[in-house]
């Protein structure tokens, strides 16, 4: 019988997520030969190899491919035992992995931090950033615990809770402030910038505007909204962004606000996790201070 540990399910888990031994390394916090060491000694256990290794690039054999899989199984089997024992404690404490997308982080992060952190001081609070598809990977995979992020995801694996509604803005050159605001067919005819394929935010000002990805239009992508604003300061078209954005990312850079009339662009934001998730009635009161937090920092005139 092959003698697997969990430490080594591990360092392949991370090899495997990041192709790299160095960058593997590095998140198990171990030197890189003391890696590679562990798996070759994984291989050698196994009988057959389970990375290709080349002079640029690594990848996993057909066979690494499946036991990576399976090992992904027994580590997230092995993670939820732990929260069984978190869980049985009846309060918030330990590690907390939060997973996060980029429209949110920003602006929402710091006071989310702050509250846990004052309510529930024996917290060991970890966020990933990201974008909405690999959040959901990483949560399938038992590598987060829950995540922040525009509703509806509508996969069965995960329960959903609504948090609160945002509005979109438009934010447009300061000498577009006088101007009435347009409505979508106005829009769809100026150069509208939106962030790069992948975010969520895009598809939903997308909708917004009916507009189809795929169509081709006069636009600028960008990689981020402060990027956008930016841009948009610099007279290169308008774009939308979401009402919490507003304060940190017009701060700095001249532009127009303007809010659009009824009905209005709007988005859900909310938590997910998995329905097994046996720390499911802790996060229900890490949700609670999310809403909490967002809610305290909504401008006066938010619906």
């Amino acid at each position: 019988m092959t003698n697997l540990t969990i430490k080594q399910l591990r360092y392949f888990d991370a090899l495997a997520q990041h192709g790299h031994f160095g960058r593997a390394a590095d998140a198990c916090a171990i030197s890189q030969p003391a890696l590679s060491m562990r798996i070759k000694e994984l291989e050698e256990e196994l009988g057959t190899p389970l990375v290709e290794r080349g002079p640029r690039q690594l990848r996993l054999t057909p066979f690494g491919e499946d036991f990576v899989a399976k090992a992904r199984e027994v580590l997230r089997g092995v993670d939820e035992l732990g929260d069984l024992a978190r869980a049985a404690k009846g309060r918030l404490a330990g590690r907390l992995r939060i997973g996060v997308i980029p429209t949110i982080a920003p602006y929402l992060l710091p006071a989310i931090i702050g509250r846990l952190s004052l309510e529930h001081d024996d917290l060991d609070i970890h966020v990933r950033e990201s974008l909405t598809s690999k959040l959901i990977t990483e949560l399938h995979e038992g590598r987060l615990d829950t995540a922040i992020l525009a509703l509806p995801i509508s996969e069965p694996a995960f329960t959903e809770v609504a948090l609160f509604e945002e509005d979109f803005v438009l934010v447009r050159p300061p000498d577009d402030a006088d101007k009435p605001v347009p409505d979508r067919e106005g829009l769809r005819e100026m150069r509208l910038l939106l962030l790069e394929e992948g975010h969520c935010f895009r598809d939903q000002a997308l909708s917004f505007c009916n507009i189809q990805s795929a169509l081709p239009r006069e636009t600028l992508d960008g990689s981020s909204l402060s990027t956008l604003v930016q841009m948009v300061g610099s007279g290169i078209g308008v774009t939308l962004i979401p009402e919490m954005a507003v304060p940190v990312e017009t701060r700095a850079t001249d532009v127009s606000v303007a809010r659009f009339p009824e009905p209005q662009p709007t988005r859900t934001i909310g938590m997910i996790w998995r329905r097994t998730s046996p720390l499911a009635g802790q996060l229900r009161e890490v949700a609670e201070v999310v809403r909490a937090a967002a809610m305290a920092g909504r401008p006066a005139n938010a619906a």
